[in-house]
Formats: C-alpha cells, structure tokens, sequence
C-alpha cells in the first residue's frame, strides 16, 4: 500500500504517516524527530517554568526550531529516498540522525524526560507534554543506534532494489532482462526475495530496548500509544467481529470462482485459498482477478484503463484531475505538492538513479513546500493511489496553523482514511461519466453487484490481512513468539484471518513477512485496518451532508454518492481536519460523523447490496 511522509507531531512513538504516514515510519521519522527535539539544549530547567511560561516557550522558540529543524531533516530524507544508492546522501542522512540523538538525549534527560502531564491544568498543554516525554530511539547509545539505523536502512534497500527473473525466463541476465518490485512485479504475480532474518532479529531487540526506555513494555506497546485508548486491541477485535461474515462470504464466492477455473488444481478443501491464485504479491487486495470472480460478465463495466489511454492521459493530467475534485469540495489547492519544478517525483526516474517507489505524501513543515513522490503508471489503479496521496496533502495543508507537535493526523488512521474516502467518490460510475471517464454505461443492479465486487475485492480482502500484520509484530515485539516461530506464526494468522495458505512448502528458514514494504521499513500498519473502517463512516457522513443520501430512504443506495462539487461536505471535511491532533480524535470523529466510535456499520451498509447477493449464492452450495 502506500506510504505519507512528514514529522507532523514530531514525537518518537508515531513515527509518521505510509503514511503510514506515518503512513509510514522508518529510519527517516526517527531522524526527523531526532532533530526536533534537540532544540534548546541549554533551556531553563522544567521546574523554572510555570505553566505559562512552558506554553510559551513551546508556542515560540521551540515552534520556530522545530519547524525549521523538521524541514532540513525531511529535504535530508527526501535527498536519499530519491537516491538511495548515493553513499555521500547516506553518510549525511547517519551522520545527522547520530549527532541529533545525542542532543536530543542531553535535551530529553536536562529538561522533558520528568514532565508529567498531569501536573498542567490547560488541556492542550498536556497534550504536548505527553508527547515530548518521549524520547523514542534516542534513548539507545551512539553504538546501538548506529546498528539499528544501519540494519532498519539495509531491510529498506534490499526490499526497494532487489530484481527477479520472469517467470518465462528464471536464467535471465539480472543485469538487462530482470524485473523489479515496483512497479514490474506487482503488475505480474511473480516471488520475492527475502534479506536475512538476522537484520530483523537485530531490529527487534535494538526497538525494544528503545522503547523500555521510553516507559513502554515493548515497541507494539509503544504503537499502539498512538490510539489513546487502553482497550484498542479489544476494540479492532470488535471490529473484525463485525465485519468477519462478510469477509467469510466474499472468502467463499472468490474461492469457488477460482475452483471453476482452475479446476482439479487447485485445492481448497480445507477451506484454504493458495496465495499465488489471487493476483497480489501479498493477497492483500483481490482485484486483479476480478474478471474471474465478476458475477455478471455482461453487464455494463466501468474501463477507466482503456478511457486513460485512449484520451492521452499523461502523469501530470492523472494528478491535475485529482486536484479539481478537492478544489470542487472548496478544500485547498494543491498544484505544488506534484510541480516537478518544485521537487516532486511522479515517474520513476530514467537516469539511472534507484529510488524508493513506494508512493509517498512530503510535508516539509513551512507551510508551503509540499511534494508527492510516486513511481505512477497511467491506470486506473494509480489514480485512485493519487487521490489517496493527495488526501495525505490535504490535510498537511489544513492543519499547517496548528503547532508543530499537533501538525498529525487525529490518529494513525485518519491520514490513511481521507484519501480513500475521496476515491469511493471519484470511483463510482456516476463521478466517472461526469468526468468523461467512463462512456455507454448503463446503470442495472447486476451493474452495481458488480462494482461493489470489484471494490469488494480491495476493500474488505484487504481487513484481514490490514490486521494481522501488526498482530503479528505485537507478539514478535512482546515475546510471545520466538525466533524460531516467526514464519509459522505468520503463515498461523494469515490462515486464521485470511482463511489462505502458502502455494509451497515454508519453514523458519525463511522469513515471508519481510517481503512487505512496512515490515522491512519499520512502519506500523494496523492504522490501514482502521482507516479501511474510518472511510466508511466518513464516506457516509459527507455524502448525507452533500445531499447525496438519506439513510432513512431507500430510494438511493450508498455505494451510488459522489459528492463531488459538495461545498458542504468540503466544509464538514475542512473542519474535522483542520484539529490535527490538538484533539483526541473521538472528538475529530465525532466533529465529522456525529460518532465517537470506530464502528464498521457503514462498511456494511455500503456493502449491503453485494452481501445480500453472496448469503443468497453461496447457500446454494
């Protein structure tokens, strides 16, 4: 999936959006954050500070140091990812992270390491001590720092550069004829290449003993601080409770689809669907195998590829048409954040230069240096990721008034949520006509079953496995699992939440869940899991606001809403964005839909249609 990048609260436990931003958040958030906090080391001691002065001092000198400090480490970041080969852009990306945790321990040990939240009356003021009592990786000692970056950089590396041979041609010359992960392995299903177990092994103890020194048990622990909620693994547990039959349902349909076409072949007897049959490196999303699982070939389709390609859609008009969809809503301009001029990336670069891929949303903390890094092909799946980076934009660009510390989203999953509560607009048929996307196609109820199939097959295939990836980790980072247990206990949950099994034989000699970008690259994902929630109830709330449904009438369906050139819905979104993380974000939730809770009620009532269609198919058999 996709990846945000910024040091929007700049503190050591969220390490930032994909994105995760965090969405995302490997080795450059650390140093981001490193570099915030070193500010001021020679700042009066925390016991000189009235509750006054603190605020005042946070709100001025430490403001414009951090802003400032946040925007040479991201152009530091930013310099390598876009050159990850270029030793000289890695040395200065060590080096910097190296001298900025050593003042940030001296700065974290003299002045913020004893506040206690607690002891300040004004709300917001606790808010930002809660976060600035963190140290985060700093805590370790110049060695023990320089080996976790080291091994956190090399797992991002091996997984960015490493080729395969085609599947027609596994002797190729690697040097002319190979295939990389992004973006020509994932347009064909083919294997990956695992880097040595020993790197995580080293990554996971170095994190945790980071974290024991931040108060926290173990780093899961410290992930999951971000939800501000003591019971958030019972809550996303709640979750998968609603949303499992539904899952169980697709599960089935998909998986006697597939038995029709391969046939004997294909064995799914114990009720388990092989890996390699569903069209994803990760069977993450079910997508690619939609012709195959679609219930009624005959209907009216939605072909946004072929209508790309045959109106000359270049890059730059896939982004300028994602823009006029924010800026129909009354949200705010985005042109910068994908101007090349300006330092954006969005194609992959043809002189010679390797490069992170993974799609990437920059805020560089002054208010006006925004940019978008994505390797985009001209498809209707790249411009539905646009509309998901460009939702990482906006909201960088709503709450850039807020103080540094609150510059973030309400929760991890909030950033990953705006986007794609946009896309299930601008994907329906109805936003694709009037953009002149989508032509001769008439509406019916096998259209609709359809569609909700197709998006089906990302949304809700993608629950299971947006959760056990960090159930996973959490049991890998408290203990509950060895070494020796890490492959089995992955291939153990994927069975129990994917209902999937590995197409060959595995054993601990390898290590599969390294072959996914936020494993290798130290950012946590159960934020995706909640964002895939999130949207839902967004999505529901902008479209009653837009006029485009009433859950009292059954007249319009939810899956048919665009609220596109919906001021009021622009308003409602403007709003709840513009908090940052200055509330917790049951308050940002409540400001947008009227609810306090996650709650996966609106999935299913979007779903609703195609649900009823699989209960009704799949007791038949």
């Amino acid at each position: 999936m996709l990846r945000s990048r910024s040091c929007r609260k700049f503190d050591l436990k969220k390490k930032t959006t994909k994105s995760t931003i965090t969405r995302s958040t490997n080795f450059t958030c650390l140093l981001q954050i490193l570099l915030i906090v070193t500010l001021v080391v020679a700042s009066p001691a925390k016991s000189a500070l009235s509750q006054d002065e603190l605020k005042n001092f946070l709100a001025t000198e430490y403001e414009k140091s951090a802003s400032a400090m946040c925007t040479k480490a991201n152009e530091a970041e930013w310099n390598y990812e876009t050159d990850i080969n270029n030793k000289e852009k890695q040395d200065i990306l060590l080096n910097v992270t190296l001298e900025s945790a050593a003042l940030a321990k001296k700065y974290w040990q003299d002045y913020f390491k004893d506040l206690n939240p607690d002891d300040y009356q004004d709300e917001q003021l606790k808010r930002q001590v809660k976060n600035l009592r963190i140290l985060g990786n700093a805590a370790l000692n110049e060695e023990k720092l320089t080996k976790l970056t080291k091994a956190t950089n090399n797992m991002t590396n091996i997984y960015s550069t490493a080729k395969i041979c085609p599947f027609s041609n596994q002797k190729c010359d690697l040097s002319k004829e190979s295939l990389s992960l992004e973006p020509e392995i994932e347009e064909i299903l083919a294997k990956s290449t695992n880097y040595d177990e020993s790197l995580y092994q080293t990554y996971v103890e170095l994190s945790n003993e980071a974290t024991v020194a931040n108060k926290f048990n173990d780093k899961g622990e410290l992930w999951r601080d971000s939800y501000e909620s003591p019971t958030f693994i019972q809550d996303i547990d709640d979750l998968w409770t609603q949303v499992e039959p539904f899952y169980a349902e697709l599960h089935k349909y998909v998986g006697r689809k597939l038995k029709e076409r391969f046939g004997s072949k294909l064995d799914i007897s114990d009720g388990l669907i092989p890996a390699n049959v569903l069209g994803n490196m990760w069977t993450q999303e079910w997508n690619n195998i939609a012709e195959l699982v679609r219930p009624f070939p005959q209907a009216s389709k939605v072909d946004v590829d072929a209508a790309l390609k045959q109106q000359k859609y270049s890059v730059l008009d896939m982004f300028k048409t994602s823009d006029e969809f924010y800026k129909s809503m009354g949200l705010i301009p985005m042109d910068v954040c994908y101007n090349t001029s300006a330092g954006a990336m969005i194609e992959k670069p043809t002189d010679g230069r390797e490069v992170l891929c993974h799609a990437s949303a920059w805020d560089f903390c002054d208010g006006h240096n925004y940019r978008i890094k994505m390797c985009t092909n001209i498809n209707f799946e790249d411009f539905i990721v646009i509309h998901h980076e460009m939702g990482h934009i906006q909201y960088f660009m709503q709450y850039a008034k807020q103080l540094v510390i609150f510059r973030d989203g309400a929760n991890p999953g909030f950033h990953e949520a705006i986007g794609d509560t946009i896309a299930l607009s601008v994907s329906t048929p109805k936003h694709l006509q009037k953009i002149n996307l989508v032509k001769n196609y008439t509406d019916s109820t096998e259209a609709a079953i359809n569609a909700l199939m197709d998006t089906a097959l990302q949304k809700v295939a993608f629950l299971p496995f947006g959760l056990l990836i960090d159930k996973w980790r959490w049991d890998v980072f408290s203990g509950r699992v060895t070494q020796d247990q890490w492959n089995s206990h992955w291939w153990e949950y994927r069975k129990k939440y994917q209902k999937v099994k590995p197409p060959v034989e595995r054993s601990e000699n390898d290590f599969d869940p390294g072959a996914k970008f936020h494993v290798a690259g130290d950012s946590q994902y159960i934020a995706y899991f909640v964002a895939h929630i999130l949207q839902f109830q967004f999505y529901k709330s902008l479209c009653v606001a837009a006029g485009e449904y009433s859950p009292d009438s059954k007249e319009v369906p939810l899956h048919k809403c665009d609220f596109y050139e919906s001021k009021a819905a622009g308003d409602l979104l403007s709003k709840g964005l513009a908090l940052g993380s200055s509330k917790h974000w049951s308050d940002a939730l409540e400001l947008m839909t009227g609810s306090r809770k996650l709650d996966a009620t609106p999935l299913l009532e979007y779903f609703n249609p195609l649900y009823t269609y699989l209960k009704e198919q799949n007791s038949k058999y």
